[in-house]
């Protein structure tokens, strides 16, 4: 990810009385996103994947976490964005996220610092955006800088049968 993501200044300018949310910043491809910091347990580095047969495409397989089995979930094929040909396996990160009492690794390209953002400046997402979305994952989005950083609601990145698939992978 570009270092002009990277805004080690987010709070400078933000007033003491306002609502600030810390979000851990991660990149897909050129595209920031980020994800409330209360969700994230921990971020690992590559770790090996093994495949489980018959599970939906976006699910990587599963790793064994300290004894425990954690589904991998790759971000990129969720969110249905493109894969750049120069990334190899040793690129990515994996966010283990504790999503509703459910422990979910989700594989993105880059991490970034933990982020400060004003409450005020988070913006619903437009509503052609989410119009044909299948579930509202996009909480909102901000400016960063000279990007948008995007955040989602991870609560909604799965629907209700993708869970009941997830809990068979890890039955079998």
């Amino acid at each position: 990810m570009p270092d002009s993501y990277i805004n080690t200044n987010v709070n400078e300018d933000l007033s003491e009385d306002s609502q600030r949310t810390q979000l851990v910043g991660f990149g897909i491809g050129q595209e920031l996103f980020g994800v409330s910091i209360l969700m994230v347990q921990e971020i690992i580095r590559s770790a090996p994947i093994t495949a489980v047969p018959n599970s939906p495409d976006f699910i990587e397989g599963i790793i064994n976490l300290r004894g425990n089995i954690v589904p991998v979930i790759d971000l990129r094929k969720r969110l249905g964005l493109y894969k750049s040909d120069n990334a190899t396996d040793e690129d990515i990160w994996i966010l283990i996220l504790n999503i509703e009492g459910r422990t979910t690794g989700f594989i993105v390209d880059s991490v970034t610092q933990v982020l400060k953002i004003d409450e005020d400046t988070l913006e619903p997402p437009p509503d052609i955006v989410v119009a044909r979305l299948e579930s509202q994952y996009i909480k909102g989005v901000c400016k960063l800088d000279k990007h948008l950083l995007i955040l989602l609601d991870f609560n909604c990145i799965l629907m209700v049968d993708e869970f009941k698939k997830l809990k068979e992978v890890i039955a079998a």
